[in-house]
C-alpha cells in the first residue's frame, strides 16, 4: 500500500498547484517520436484541472548545454498536450525568473501552464534550495508525478518539498504500488527476464530475484560475461572483463539456492551471431553448450565442433531459438513475469520491416508474454529500450504495467528508497 498522501487526500479548491511530470520525450527534428509518458500523465492532470484553480507543470528534458539549447525545449510538450487534453496550455520561455512570473500571473481560472525545460539551470541537478523556492513561489500545492526522476535528489524532486505542502500524483502511486506489490507479494511462480548491457546496471535486482524468483532468465549482452564465466569464448561480444568476478558471483548465489528450493537461473545456450551490428550482415545461430544439434548438411551426425564456436569476429546480438523457446516455455507456468531489457539489438530494423534479424529472441518473448502459446501472465515491463521497442511496436496497452520511469524501477525493485517518494507527506 501507497503509504504518501496523494491529490485525492488534499483539498485542492482554489488552489495553483506546482506539478512535477516527467516529459522526458524522444525528439526527432523538433517532433515528438513518442508520448507515452505525455498521456500517462493526464489521469493527474485532468484530476487537478476538475478540482483546482490552475495548474503549472514543470519538467526536465534530455542534457541540455545551457538556455541556449533550443533542441531540448519542452515547447513541442505544450503543443502535444495541449492536443491530448483539448484545451489552451500556455508556454512559459523560462522556470523561474521574469518571463516565468509574468507568464504565472497572466493565467486564469483553469490555464495549464507549462514551464521551460528545468536543465536549463544547473542549480536543478545540484538540488539548489534557492531555485527550489523560487520555483515554488507562485504555488500553494506542489504535486510529484514524475516517476521517472524520483530516485534522484533534485531541486524538482527533494528540495521543493521544503517550501510547499507536497504529495503524489496518481501515476506516481500506480507505479510504486505496482512495483512495491510485484516484489512483495507476487502471484507465483514469479518469473523474472533481465536483459540489457551491464550487470553493474541491475545487479541489486539480480540479486533480490535470486532470493524471491522462482525463474529467472538472463539475456542480451549481460548474458556475455556470464558465458565468460563458464568458460565460454563470446569473440567480440559486448561485455567489460572486470565484470567477470561478479557474474562469477551471481552464478554462486544462483547455484546455492539452487540447491534449497526450486529454482532456474537461466543463461541463454544458444545466439544468433553476426560481425556487424547491420540489417545486412550475415547472421548465424550458434549452439555452444550441449554440441548435440545436427543440421541438414552433418544429418544425421552432430555439427562439428567448430560449427558451435564463435569466432573472434564475431559477437552475440541475440538470443538462439532454442533459449528463446525455453524462455517462452517458462513464461508458460509463471503468473507474475517482471521483465526488464531486451534479449537482443532490437535497434536495427530487418529489410523488410521494423523487426530485424536480431530482434527474434525479444519477439518470441513477447508473443510469450502476450498469450500467444495459451497462457498469459501478469507483466510488469520496465527499461528504456524494452518500453520503447513495444512502443514502436504499438504493443504497450496489451501488457499489465509498463513503467515510465527505467532507473527508478530498477532502484525501487531492488530495494532502493527513493527520495522523491520519501520527501512527501505521509498518509495520516
Amino acid at each position: 500500500m501507497f503509504t504518501k498522501q496523494t491529490i485525492r487526500d488534499v483539498d485542492l479548491s482554489g488552489k495553483t498547484v506546482l506539478l512535477r511530470a516527467d516529459y522526458n520525450v524522444p525528439l526527432e527534428k523538433g517532433k515528438i517520436t513518442d508520448d507515452y509518458r505525455i498521456k500517462q500523465s493526464l489521469p493527474t492532470v485532468n484530476y487537478i484541472l476538475d478540482h483546482a484553480k490552475n495548474l503549472i507543470i514543470c519538467s526536465h528534458l534530455g542534457r541540455p548545454t545551457g538556455p541556449d539549447d533550443s533542441a531540448n525545449s519542452l515547447f513541442p510538450v505544450a503543443k502535444r498536450l495541449q492536443q491530448l487534453l483539448d484545451r489552451p496550455v500556455e508556454f512559459a520561455l523560462d522556470c523561474v525568473g521574469d518571463s516565468a512570473d509574468r507568464a504565472i500571473k497572466g493565467m486564469q481560472k483553469g490555464e495549464v501552464l507549462l514551464l521551460e525545460n528545468l536543465r536549463y539551470h544547473a542549480e536543478e541537478e545540484a538540488n539548489d534550495d534557492k531555485f527550489a523556492k523560487k520555483l515554488a513561489s507562485s504555488a500553494d500545492i506542489f504535486v510529484q508525478d514524475g516517476f521517472g526522476v524520483v530516485h534522484r535528489a533534485h531541486a524538482s524532486t527533494d528540495a521543493i518539498t521544503k517550501f510547499l505542502p507536497s504529495v503524489a500524483g496518481l501515476l506516481l502511486e500506480k507505479e510504486v504500488d505496482t512495483i512495491t506489490n510485484v516484489m512483495e507479494k507476487p502471484v507465483r511462480p514469479l518469473m523474472a527476464i533481465v536483459g540489457g548491457a551491464k550487470i553493474t546496471d541491475k545487479i541489486e535486482i539480480l540479486e533480490r530475484f535470486i532470493d524471491i524468483a522462482d525463474f529467472i532468465a538472463i539475456g542480451g549482452a549481460m548474458a556475455n560475461p556470464f558465458l565468460a564465466a563458464r568458460g565460454i569464448d563470446v569473440g567480440k561480444s559486448l561485455y567489460d572483463k572486470k565484470d567477470l568476478p561478479l557474474a562469477k558471483e551471481i552464478l554462486r548465489k544462483a547455484e546455492a539456492e539452487s540447491k534449497k528450493r526450486q529454482f532456474i537461473f537461466a543463461v541463454p545456450h544458444d545466439g544468433v551471431l553476426a560481425e556487424a551490428i547491420d540489417k545486412t550482415a550475415p547472421t548465424r545461430i550458434v549452439e555452444w553448450t550441449t554440441h548435440t544439434m545436427a543440421d541438414i548438411e552433418n544429418y544425421p551426425k552432430r555439427v562439428p565442433a567448430k560449427a558451435s564456436q564463435i569466432h573472434s569476429r564475431e559477437m552475440i546480438l541475440d538470443i538462439g531459438p532454442f533459449s528463446a523457446s525455453f524462455i517462452a516455455g517458462g513464461i508458460q507456468l509463471a503468473n507474475t513475469v517482471v521483465w526488464n531489457g531486451t534479449m537482443g539489438v532490437t535497434e536495427t530494423p530487418g529489410l523488410q520491416g521494423p523487426i530485424g534479424p536480431t530482434s527474434h529472441g525479444t519477439q518470441t518473448v513477447i508473443e510469450a508474454l502476450l498469450g500467444d502459446l495459451g497462457h498469459k501472465p501478469f507483466t510488469v515491463v520496465g527499461g528504456g529500450d524494452t518500453v520503447g521497442y513495444l512502443e514502436s511496436r504499438k504493443l504497450v496497452e496489451f501488457f499489465g504495467h509498463v513503467s515510465t520511469g527505467g532507473g527508478a524501477s530498477l532502484e525501487l525493485m531492488g530495494g532502493r528508497k527513493l527520495p522523491g517518494v520519501e520527501a512527501l507527506r505521509d498518509k495520516k
